[in-house]
């Protein structure tokens, strides 16, 4: 890309912004140098890595930690260099920060394809991080365990430090009016007491320095000279056994320098790609839908052949765009989303209305994104991959107003003009300006008709009125515009497509006070068609304005409605849940109910054939019987949506339709918006529409009676029965002993209460407490079988045994 282009746009604030986020100094080298790209695979490719980054902060406080640059150590050791403390710790904390890395990423691969792509290129530790870990203090010591010389030289150094020690502290206490003060230190390496100068050759010793004023002199008396030779003997061989230790593991560092030092270059990469998806979350920032450019055939051209568009199949569609380096509370979002075939746009409006900043804003977002950057738009916004982008943006305010301004701009012009193709952005900040008015928009004007031959696209800023009448007679060309609020006489920095700017010259000087009569003479000096084109203007931008606002308020009633609908949705399935369970419920004591008089006609169909009477009574019951089980037989499916009465099925008065919640027929009375009026009998109901079904009942109606009828003669043929105990017992968490005990008193109340069969649950565990429960149900007087419990009874956690009958 164009360097000139880049610090124009202020590409590198972005980079410095970004540098900010990443951890150690490798990475902040690659974000200073980050490049966009040209090629669309790579820069999608980076989105994606940026967007992955994203997602896995979100779920996952992932980051390298205390990782370092530790390519010079690797370098150093790789010449047999010694390391100190401090590059091994740097190496070591490096290697874990990899090694945690690979943890995370390291099951993730389908989740997070590319970077775990890179973790996996990151170095193994080798033993290296337990070799300096046995070394090494984290204040970065040798320790005395690094060796077995290293800890005997220490233990020696150790006792001969005390020997000396105690030798000059004779000293101290009999030489006391002698020191300047009683203390031990230090010079060359050797220990020493401060002597008074008066006092010189009263004790025999090496003197080793003396004090600035001359009143102190550093000896050494001449009976530690020898314990000092020795405790400087043992310290030199000690510095020695440190050096031979640190260079044991500086040759392992040396031996893996190469996959090291790619490790970091993978790791910083990595560092750089979670720095931008940190900076996107705190630039609010979306992944742009990046397209490939624009294919390119030829024509005819008075000029000779040139290239035109064949297939503009990507275009700038920025929706919300905020220029990314003002404080996102505080900027006024742009949207740049003109007609498929739109290869240039012409902004026109007053000074400091906010035309640099947009132009700007789409620049650096286009550089941003093909550097892989999320740009701070809206969701879904789109730009195509541009192979080069130029822009020429000047201050005019800010620089002199002579020849030399316009000189400036046009050899800009003339350099980019030489390296444009359809693949290009160019940019141009009030093109023409800086010389006559006349001759500036005809140069202008030719200028951009340049650019639409060669299929660049173009963003234009600019005051003259002759490129507002260009945009709106070209084909590809469209006019856009900056308001400006004539209440307060500030700009509102909104960009608005399709519609030329208006300078307002006249309404400011009003505003401010310039008398009426030199607004009106002023008037007649300008073209009655320029007025009225101004006033058509205006009345078209407050009608837009107005249609904006309606649209908004529209989406955020949408937006609204659409919540209330996904609430309205999960409350009916909570309820739809409940109708379910409560008719699941109902349905097993129903079930218990059928076995119950299945038993009792059993039993008296066994009477009365001991007493030869006729069984056609008991047959009618049966087949009455046999109807209600399959009925209860039947499964508890979910409520169709299509069986109620929705916003979309119109009741009409008189319809008859069933009540679902009381499971009752009537007929519609009275109809509102969410509900109606049903009469039932000589009673009327309101109902919500939903809770209503269309149809006769007859079903439903006829399978009452029938339940009721045979309850009725159920009644006849059995005896009131003890209080049923339920269909099951659970013994789970019991002592053996204790669980048989419960076991038993509930097999004497199912008994009594006449249940079919019952359910044990005793649990899976060790299986102690089922063989003893199996053990104990055989041969037992109330149990006829049992048997292991189903898949969806609970498997071998559960014994079902059928009941005795009484």
């Amino acid at each position: 890309m164009d360097s000139k282009t880049l610090n124009v746009l202020e590409y590198p604030k972005i980079l410095e912004r970004l540098a900010s986020y990443c951890d150690f100094s490798a990475s902040m080298s690659l974000a200073h140098s980050l490049e966009p790209t040209d090629s669309f695979d790579l820069a999608k490719a980076r989105l994606a890595e940026t967007a992955e980054a994203r997602k896995i902060l979100a779920v996952n406080d992932i980051g390298i930690g205390g990782a370092h640059d530790i390519r010079p150590a690797a370098d150093l050791a790789a010449r047999s260099g010694v390391l100190d403390p401090q590059q091994l710790l740097d190496i070591k904390s490096t290697l874990i920060s990899c090694r945690e890395i690979k943890k995370s990423l390291d099951r993730k691969t389908d989740e997070f394809p590319r970077l775990a792509k890179l973790a996996e290129a990151l170095p193994d530790s080798h033993g290296i991080v337990d070799a300096i870990t046995r070394i090494l203090s984290d204040r970065g010591e040798v320790l005395d365990s690094a060796s077995v010389k290293l800890g005997a030289l220490r233990r020696e150094i150790k006792i001969a430090h005390g020997r000396l020690m105690s030798r000059l502290q004779r000293y101290l206490t009999e030489s006391a009016k002698k020191l300047q003060e009683p203390i031990i230190t230090q010079r060359d390496g050797r220990y020493v007491i401060p002597l008074r100068a008066e006092f010189k050759g009263s004790i025999k010793a090496v003197i080793h320095d003396q004090s600035a004023s001359g009143a102190t002199l550093f000896v050494e008396p001449l009976p530690v000279v020898e314990l000092n030779n020795e405790m400087r003997e043992l310290e030199l061989k000690e510095r020695d056994e440190e050096r031979r230790i640190l260079a044991e593991v500086s040759a392992l560092v040396g031996e893996h320098s190469s996959e090291l030092k790619y490790g970091v270059e993978n790791l910083a990469m990595l560092d750089l790609i979670l720095a931008k998806a940190k900076y996107a979350d705190d630039l609010r920032a979306n992944e742009p839908v990046l397209s490939d450019q624009l294919s390119v055939g030829s024509v005819k051209h008075p000029a000779g052949t040139m290239p035109s568009i064949v297939n503009h199949k990507s275009s700038i569609e920025l929706i919300h765009a905020r220029h990314p380096l003002i404080n996102p509370d505080t900027v006024v979002p742009i949207d740049v989303d003109p007609a498929p075939g739109t290869r240039a746009i012409v902004i026109t409006g007053p000074n400091t209305g906010g035309k640099t900043v947009s132009l700007k804003t789409v620049g650096l977002l286009v550089l941003m994104a093909q550097s892989g950057l999320h740009i701070p738009v809206q969701s879904g916004s789109e730009l195509p991959c541009f192979h080069s982008v130029y822009a020429d943006i000047g201050d005019e305010q800010s620089i002199e107003q002579s020849l030399s301004t316009f000189s400036g701009h046009i050899t800009n012009i003339i350099r980019i003009l030489k390296h444009i193709d359809h693949r290009s952005l160019v940019i141009f900040d009030e093109l023409g300006s800086g010389t006559d008015p006349q001759e500036g928009a005809a140069i202008a004007r030719a200028i951009l008709t340049h650019l639409l031959d060669t299929g660049a696209m173009t963003l234009v800023a600019t005051h003259y009125p002759e490129l507002k009448t260009f945009a709106h007679s070209t084909d590809g060309v469209v006019n856009a515009s900056l308001e400006f609020d004539i209440k307060t006489l500030r700009p509102t920095f909104k960009l608005t497509l399709g519609l030329p700017g208006r300078s307002n010259a006249l309404l400011i000087a009003q505003k401010l006070g310039l008398p009426q009569s030199i607004i009106d003479s002023a008037k007649t000096e300008i073209n009655p068609l320029d007025l009225r084109a101004d006033k058509l203007l205006d009345d078209i931008r407050k009608e837009r304005n107005r249609t904006s606002r309606e649209r908004e308020k529209l989406e955020k009633a949408r937006t609204k409605l659409d919540k209330q609908s996904l609430d309205l949705e999960k409350r009916l399935d909570k309820i739809e849940d409940e109708r379910r369970e409560t008719i699941a419920k109902a349905r097993a004591e129903g079930e218990l109910e059928v076995a119950v008089l299945k038993r009792n006609i059993d039993s008296l169909k066994s009477q009365m054939k001991k007493a030869k009477q006729p069984l056609d009574a008991i047959r009618s019951l049966e087949e009455k019987l046999e109807e209600i089980e399959e009925r209860t037989a039947q499964p508890v499916e979910r409520r169709s949506d299509q069986s109620s009465v929705g916003s979309n099925q119109l009741l009409r008065l008189g319809e008859k339709v069933t009540v679902s919640t009381l499971n009752a027929e009537g007929v519609v009375t009275a109809l509102g918006e969410s509900d109606a009026e049903v009469q039932i009998g000589t009673i009327r109901v309101r109902a919500r529409l939903s809770d209503l079904v269309r149809g006769t009942g007859e079903q439903s109606s006829v399978s009452s009676k029938q339940k009721v009828a045979a309850s009725r003669e159920s009644s006849i043929v059995h005896r009131p029965l003890p209080t049923s105990p339920g269909m099951e017992v659970d013994l789970r968490g019991l002592m053996s002993d204790d669980a048989l005990d419960k076991m038993e008193r509930y097999l004497e109340q199912a008994y009594l209460s006449g249940l079919p069969f019952v359910r044990i649950i005793h649990g899976k565990g060790t299986g102690k407490l089922r063989s003893a429960v199996r053990v104990a149900l055989r041969g037992h007087a109330y149990v006829k079988t049992f048997e292991e419990g189903g898949d969806k009874e609970g498997g071998e956690g559960v014994t079902v045994a059928k009941m005795n009958v009484g």
